[in-house]
Formats: C-alpha cells, sequence, structure tokens
C-alpha cells in the first residue's frame, strides 16, 4: 500500500479544473485515464466531499488505479500536485539525472521520476519558430544528407552519451524485442498434414468405429520455447553498459508474445545475485531499485571464474533446461585462475544450446584478445558479439535466430 503523505487542504481550490489536470499528468505517467474516469472522479469527489485528506486521497485512487503496479505512480503524483509544500524541491531533485548504477545516488521513491516528468509536461516550452529575414523570406536549411538523432544515438557508445541522451536511448530500449524461434520437441501434437504417422490415435479412432480403419492419423512435432539466461557484469569496468543491459532484459522480460519460456537475470562482480524476481515489476524504476538493492557488488571488483562456478554448481540444473539460450555481458577482464576460468566457461557451454557473448571491448576497431580471460573464454561461446550501443542490442535477433553466426569469434580465433 503507497504510503500517504500529509499535506495542506488548497483555499479556493477551483477543484474539478484541479482534477482534470491531475487526471492528465497521471495519463502522461502511464496510467489508462480517460474522460469517463475523469468524470467520475469529479463526481465521486461531490458525493464524498472535500473535508478530509485521507478520504480525498482513497476516493482518486479508487476513480484512478485498478492495477498494482500504478499504485506508487499515483501516489507519487498525488503527493507531487496536491500543494505539496517541498513541491519544488521534490520536482527539481526526482529531475536530476543518473549518473551511476542501477542504485541511484539520491535513494528516491520508484516511480518519482516518471511523476515529475508527468507533471511538468504542462510547463514545456514551446519549439522555436523558423526565423524570417527582413524580406520576409523563410530561412530553410537543407537536411537531406545529414543522420537523424534518432539514428545517431543508436550507434552511440553508452559511455559517449549525455544524460539528455542516455534517457532518451532508456526510450529506445524499451521498444526493443528479442524474439525467439520454437524448438521442435520430441512431443507431438495432432495435424492434419503433419510429417509423423499417429499410430495410437489412428488405432483408437478404429476402435470407435467397430475396428473399421477410415483414415490414417498424422502428427508434428509439438513446438516449446527456450528459456533465456542472462549473466551480467556489475563491475566498476561495466557499471554503464550493464545499467542499460538491465533496462533492456526488463524491456524482454516483459514483453508479451517474445516467445521465450522463462527470463532468468544474475548479475555478478564479486559474486553471484539472482535477480529473476525483480524483473516481474512491471514499472521498470521500481524493478531496478530492486535489483540494485539485492546486488550488492556493484561497481566492485570481478571474479568471473567464481560466479561461473557458483552458477554452474547451484543454479544450472535449475534455469538450463529445454534448451537454454544464454547471454554474457562481461569484458572478460579476470586476474584470477584461468584454467579454473576456462573450466567452468566450457561447462557452461556444454549446458546451453547457444552461448553468446557481449562484449563492449569491441567497440575498438583495433580489439586483439590479449586478456588472459578473454584468451581463455573465446573458444568456449558460440557467439562473440559487441554489445555498447543499442544497435548492438538490435542485433542481438540475428545472432539467435541464426545457429551459424558466430559474430568476430572466426577473426579473433586466428590470434589466438
Amino acid at each position: 500500500m503507497p504510503e500517504y503523505v500529509p499535506i495542506d487542504l488548497p483555499e479556493n481550490p477551483r477543484l474539478a479544473q484541479n482534477i482534470i489536470h491531475f487526471a492528465r499528468a497521471l495519463r502522461r505517467a502511464g496510467l489508462p485515464v480517460g474522460p469517463g474516469r475523469v468524470i467520475d472522479a469529479v463526481r465521486a469527489v461531490e458525493a464524498a466531499g472535500f473535508t478530509d485528506r485521507m478520504d480525498f486521497f482513497w476516493t482518486l485512487h479508487a476513480c484512478f488505479v485498478n492495477r498494482p503496479e500504478h499504485r506508487v505512480v499515483f501516489a507519487q503524483i498525488f503527493r507531487l500536485y496536491w500543494r505539496d509544500p517541498r513541491y519544488l524541491e521534490h520536482m527539481m531533485s526526482m529531475m536530476l539525472p543518473a549518473v551511476r548504477g542501477v542504485q541511484e545516488e539520491k535513494l528516491a521513491q520508484s516511480a518519482e521520476k516518471r511523476a515529475a516528468q508527468a507533471l511538468l509536461g504542462d510547463e514545456m516550452p514551446e519549439l522555436p519558430q523558423p526565423e524570417e529575414t527582413e524580406g520576409g523570406e523563410q530561412i530553410e536549411i537543407d537536411a537531406s544528407m545529414t543522420m537523424s538523432a534518432e539514428e545517431k544515438l543508436r550507434t552511440l557508445d553508452f559511455e559517449q552519451m549525455s544524460t539528455d541522451e542516455i534517457a532518451q536511448a532508456k526510450r529506445m530500449i524499451a521498444r526493443l524485442k528479442l524474439p525467439v524461434k520454437p524448438i521442435k520437441s520430441r512431443r507431438s501434437m495432432a495435424a492434419p498434414q503433419g510429417e509423423r504417422l499417429d499410430y495410437r490415435r489412428t488405432l483408437r479412432e478404429a476402435m470407435r468405429r467397430g475396428g473399421e480403419m477410415r483414415t490414417i492419423q498424422r502428427a508434428k512435432p509439438r513446438p516449446r520455447w527456450p528459456n533465456l539466461v542472462v549473466l551480467c557484469d556489475i563491475s566498476g569496468s561495466m557499471s554503464q553498459y550493464s545499467r542499460m543491459v538491465l533496462h533492456f532484459l526488463h524491456a524482454v522480460a516483459n514483453e508479451k508474445g517474445a516467445g521465450w519460456a522463462k527470463v532468468h537475470a544474475f548479475t555478478f562482480g564479486t559474486q553471484l545475485t539472482n535477480i529473476t524476481r525483480h524483473l516481474a515489476t512491471r514499472d521498470v524504476d521500481a524493478a531496478l531499485k530492486a535489483a540494485g538493492a539485492e546486488a550488492h557488488d556493484w561497481e566492485g571488483g570481478t571474479r568471473i571464474g567464481q560466479c561461473l562456478h557458483q552458477f554452474n554448481h547451484l543454479w544450472s540444473r535449475r534455469v538450463m533446461g529445454q534448451g537454454a539460450v544464454v547471454l554474457l555481458i562481461t569484458d572478460g577482464l579476470d586476474r584470477d585462475d584461468a584454467g579454473a576460468l576456462e573450466k567452468e566457461m566450457e561447462r557452461l557451454h556444454l549446458s546451453s544450446r547457444r552461448l553468446i557473448w557481449l562484449n563492449p571491448l569491441l567497440r575498438w576497431d583495433g580489439f586483439a584478445p590479449k586478456a588472459t580471460g578473454i584468451r581463455a573464454m573465446l573458444p568456449h561461446v558460440h557467439s562473440f558479439r559487441a554489445g555498447h550501443s543499442i544497435q548492438s542490442l538490435e542485433d542481438l535477433a540475428e545472432a539467435i535466430s541464426r545457429p551459424d553466426d558466430m559474430g568476430e569469434k572466426a577473426r579473433l580465433m586466428q590470434m589466438l
């Protein structure tokens, strides 16, 4: 239940108009608020009265909230909108960008940024109109040969993005999809044009007709979908990339019709942390805040071999069934025993249907597998690809759909 924040009732409030503006802020924040609900809210407040703060809060809550994930957003917008004495201070603090990690430097409540952005929507300045010369002629700019801002952002390195670009990139990542093709299983299902003969079903149909066999029943393999298992490095050298990958992973985990049986997510630095249950939260701010609180080794050191050992012995049998596809997101810079790391990578390779390694170091043209950890890991992956931009995340769909995709592995294996 959202925490109720005491407020002072406004004097001479022009109540109906304020409720309409409040509903617009809720709609911009993602709540499905239409004109019908606004009318119901005005009538409900008229019937319940405007004398008690708690009654007013829950009256609007009953009219505008019908899903659990919307409660926090509603509570934050209500606190900011209805004359909070610290309104301006809250608005400015919520609009400050996050620079480091999943756990932001200001421990804000989840959905506060969305609430602030929704309320500031009414204050957005209008775009300046094109200037005209003294003669009245309008200045036109030929932009036919320029790249759009979105195209530039798609290929820009996450570490080179400004705070505004990071916010826009997160919105673009939320729209990304990672579809997967089904896998043929040993079980079969009825199909008139199937490739197999269904002897049992044929005999059952014949027994119902006294042994007369009129048609031959056919079947085809029943499709099933694999699991997606993500192992994401959250050490100091990977923090900026890890945050963007976790946003992408949240979008994939909550995408309907993507085809994945289940999405399992783990973070690792000096220890392995399972954050799968946190990604089930629909609100991305709340999900990543909870994931950041769970992973205590954010921006710490890296012990890839030890963390993979924990995964192989504690989690592999639980999540790697049904031909799981594994995404390993790390730069491979590990100072532990290379022999132990290679052994754990080999076991992970044998347990997965596809093992795809995303390494942000591939953004450099002159990249070579010189680090000991990279040399130990590279032979045991199916595909080795870059993971530093939105474009590299979009290319994952090709890597997963094509069993023969190796990315940069073939070229780099020649350097070993």
